[in-house]
């Protein structure tokens, strides 16, 4: 094979496996000698706590793929493979690798996050500055930027007309695996002075979690059996996914943010089975495509990071000052008095994961129960999310606070205590979070305050004492809603 390069340096971000891997497959074909690396980059992890279940993850799944590496070398009769890692300033640290090995050419994959393109533009300056050139290639997505259009020629803004364009477009094409262990004997031996491993947290001043308690299993092994687990269950998916006390989603959002497996791997395999009848994993393919319209939405419209996708609603008037910041405290807290909506913000607080119904549901009670701006919440949930991806983050939000693309009509506003009886009708989930209800019946789980006096002292609650009672009534609240959005949308709707 004629290789334009004798040396190579692959630059893993959100991609951290080697099966499947676009950018690695890019650059075997093209290098005589290939390395890999990853940057804990400081720009990114300085202002985060100091524990971090993110980080930690990464961290463990950067031992899974060192060891896929040296695996792969060693299929072709290579030895000394593996991951260099490195902790400091991305921009700095990769142009400094790349002098230390001597490559002509770094790969990486795409990331359209507004700061990742920045960060790139650095990268791709400082390299171009000692003559080494900087290839970068889809890997995140199955279409992304400019793929998916309308017949116009312009981004698609409605999901169900994107959603047929990608369903049209989709093939085996879009959806095959880069074989890469198939050109693995490019994987060069590490340096000596390189062979650092994965480093400890303590080494990158981070101290551990919960994680481990949790059960999220990390890497691209922690993704396949947690896919091979879906998979058994996929076909049930439609059923099962809108009740958080059952084990309905796939739980691999946060191996899909992090690239520990392939998206074109699920795609393909959730088109197979939809294909074959599935209506588990019709619906699933259809939140993978969401993912997909989210990342377009940011590349095209990128003032959506800290603006409204429609300019109108950045007119709203949202809810400011000490009791403002009260109601968000107790938000944040699960001090809300209303048990979904608790039980949901000390899941995320215990556990960095939210139920993807509770997403919408505690998002439409921050801004539309309690009229609080929905960047307030998104940029909860960008510290806490284990799973956090600025697009789709951004897209709930947007979603939930109706001034995204294609989001729920303004007027429309979830009843806390409707989507509670609708989707955890026998409290399970609110029991496994706020344990102080646990003895109230079913019927009474939902809204506390509406229990009689009897009710609650045979449960052994006392409002005010063992939960709160609610800071907001829905019913004014949704009121004040209607008029706060008549700015954007005219005279409020009625019923």
């Amino acid at each position: 094979m004629n290789r334009p390069f004798d040396r190579a340096l692959v630059w893993l971000r959100r991609d951290l496996r080697v099966d499947d891997h676009a950018a690695l497959y890019h650059a075997l074909r093209a290098a005589r000698q290939v390395w890999c690396a990853f940057v804990f980059d400081r720009r990114i992890l300085d202002p985060l706590p100091r524990a971090d279940r993110r980080v930690e993850f990464i961290r463990d799944s950067l031992v899974g793929v060192d060891a896929e590496l040296r695996a792969a070398g060693a299929a072709h009769g290579v030895q000394g493979c593996g991951l260099i890692v490195r902790h400091g300033p991305a921009a700095e640290q990769i142009g400094a690798l790349a002098r230390q090995l001597g490559v002509q050419a770094v790969y990486a994959s795409h990331d359209d996050e507004p700061d990742s393109l920045a960060r790139d533009a650095r990268v791709r300056g400082l390299l171009a500055d000692a003559g080494v050139v900087l290839h970068t290639a889809k890997d995140h997505v199955i279409f992304e930027r400019d793929e998916v259009l309308t017949l116009t020629g312009s981004p698609y803004s409605v999901f169900t007309p994107y959603k047929n364009a990608w369903l049209k477009k989709v093939d085996d094409f879009y959806l095959g695996a880069y074989p890469v262990a198939r050109h693995a004997a490019a994987l060069a031996a590490l340096p000596a002075d390189l062979r650092s491993g994965v480093p400890a947290l303590s080494e990158i001043d981070f101290e551990p979690t919960n994680l481990h308690q949790l059960r999220l299993p990390s890497g691209p092994a922690g993704a396949a059996a947690l896919l091979d687990d879906f998979l058994g269950r996929i076909d049930r998916y439609d059923q099962t996914r809108d009740f958080p006390a059952q084990k309905g989603p796939s739980y691999l959002s946060t191996h899909l943010r992090f690239g520990t497996v392939s998206i074109r791997r699920l795609a393909a395999e959730a088109q197979r089975r939809a294909r074959q009848g599935s209506r588990g994993a019709e619906v699933w393919l259809s939140e993978l495509i969401w993912r997909d319209f989210y990342h377009q939405v940011l590349h095209h419209h990128p003032h959506v990071v800290g603006h409204a996708f429609k300019p109108e609603y950045d007119r709203i008037r949202w809810e400011h000052g000490k009791h403002a910041d009260e109601w968000f405290a107790a938000w944040c807290e699960g001090r809300t008095g209303y048990p979904l909506v608790d039980a949901a913000m000390q899941q995320i607080n215990q556990t960095g994961y939210m139920h993807n119904r509770l997403r919408m549901v505690v998002a439409s009670f921050l801004t539309k129960d309690l009229g609080i701006d929905w960047r307030r919440g998104e940029a909860y949930f960008a510290l806490h999310l284990n799973d956090f991806d600025l697009a789709a983050n951004n897209g709930g939000w947007q979603w939930a606070a109706s001034s995204g693309c294609d989001a729920q009509p303004w007027f429309r506003i979830f009843n806390p205590v409707a989507q509670s009886e609708k989707f955890d009708a026998q409290g399970r989930f609110i029991r496994r979070y706020l344990p102080q209800l646990a003895a109230l019946p079913d019927t009474l789980l939902h809204a506390p305050w509406t229990a009689r006096p009897v009710d609650l002292a045979a449960a052994g609650v006392v409002l005010g004492r063992d939960y709160p009672e609610p800071i907001v009534s829905h019913e004014a609240a949704r009121m004040r809603t209607l008029e706060r959005y008549a700015v954007v949308k005219g005279p409020a709707a009625k019923g």
